[in-house]
């Protein structure tokens, strides 16, 4: 859960429930809240909340705030067969009660990014624009920067952006972000994990945790990524450079989320289809983070590139030099080569990791 981004209902105002509703408010969720029992102790935590930007449900006008809602925060008062809970159990919607609550709030909110390729670029897309909106985030994981190395500077206002492996995803057992992101798959570290399938398994455990109350951007355009939307608890944004999909996708010449333009692909400055999608994958990310569309795009124009990955170094006598060291993969490789846009001498090397090489 990232509470800045969601709507909250939080059944019974007792103890527990002003706590998690004062918790929600502090971070600047919005937040309603619903109450049968009458006292002056309720009366005042009510009357406290709402002054706070809380709205008070009254019993006629609960429904509407069901639906407006995306998560209900149950406190230990409340029977789970309450009517309000079965609503939310009917619209298929996430019911946590508060000491999950609280426990997952201790936590900051996760945006995770995993998939063969792209990852790197994708993170520091994410990155560029959380600091253009003033975010407080941090870069983690894959990227070189252990979780731990940061803790003391990590609250439950900083955004951790992950870059995930497969190898890091051999050991997860209740890790849950808010957002996961899965790139695309192809085959990688096979002399690791052995088998394509058992290759496929590890990168969907990213999502294995995911409830009601976060998001899976996935590949549309890749047919393994796309099969992991069977079967899963959170809501699927999709990614597409074909096709215009519920989620973010590339069209006439343009990049949008959910039908809304964002901006134009030409002022984005890096080469490449496989860029396109890593764009997506950050419009997507961003705009479920609560960031504006000016400051998406103004980031994105911005952004000049990750070190080593279809980098241009240097032009002599009209020819120019990328540095696509990072591609470790075929798969990489090539679609680094179909970036370009003019005849290209390859130099390629590295070492055997249980790819097939053949065309």
């Amino acid at each position: 859960m990232y509470l800045k981004t969601q709507s909250f209902f939080v059944l019974g105002v007792s103890k527990s429930g002003y706590a998690a509703a004062s918790l929600i408010l502090s971070r600047g969720g919005k937040c309603c809240v619903y109450e049968e029992l009458d006292s002056p102790k309720i009366s005042a935590a009510i009357a406290e909340l709402t002054a706070r930007g809380a709205v008070r449900v009254t019993r006629e006008r609960a429904e509407e705030f069901i639906e407006k809602s995306d998560v209900l925060v149950i406190s230990p008062g409340v029977p789970i067969n309450h009517e309000i809970a079965v609503a939310f159990k009917s619209a298929g919607k996430r019911i946590v009660g508060e000491l999950e609550f609280g426990f997952e709030c201790l936590m900051p909110p996760i945006i995770a990014v995993t998939g063969t390729n792209g990852k790197t670029t994708t993170v520091s897309l994410i990155k560029a624009i959380l600091d253009e909106a003033g975010e407080k985030s941090e870069l983690l994981g894959n990227v070189g920067v252990p979780v731990s190395s940061r803790a003391e500077q990590i609250d439950g206002k900083t955004v951790c952006v992950a870059e995930v492996s497969s190898f890091q995803l051999e050991s997860v057992s209740d890790f849950k972000p808010h957002v996961a992101c899965v790139t695309n798959i192809s085959p990688d570290h096979l002399t690791r994990h052995y088998t394509m399938e058992n290759y496929i398994y590890l990168k969907r455990r990213i999502l294995k945790n995911l409830k009601e109350s976060e998001y899976a951007v996935l590949n549309y355009d890749d047919e393994t990524v796309r099969s992991f939307e069977e079967g899963l608890r959170a809501k699927v944004v999709r990614v597409s450079v074909k096709e215009r999909v519920a989620g973010a996708y590339s069209f006439g010449g343009a990049f949008y989320f959910y039908g809304e333009k964002i901006m134009e692909r030409a002022e984005f400055p890096l080469l490449g289809e496989h860029n396109e999608y890593d764009a997506l994958f950050a419009i997507a990310a961003a705009k479920l983070a609560g960031i504006n569309t000016e400051t998406i795009a103004r980031a994105l124009g911005g952004f000049r590139g990750v070190p080593h990955r279809v980098e241009l170094i240097a032009e002599v006598g009209g020819v120019k030099y990328y540095d696509d060291s990072k591609s470790t993969n075929t798969a990489s490789a090539v679609t680094a080569m179909r970036a370009m846009t003019a005849p290209t001498v390859v130099i390629l090397g590295g070492s055997e990791k249980g790819e097939k090489y053949e065309s």
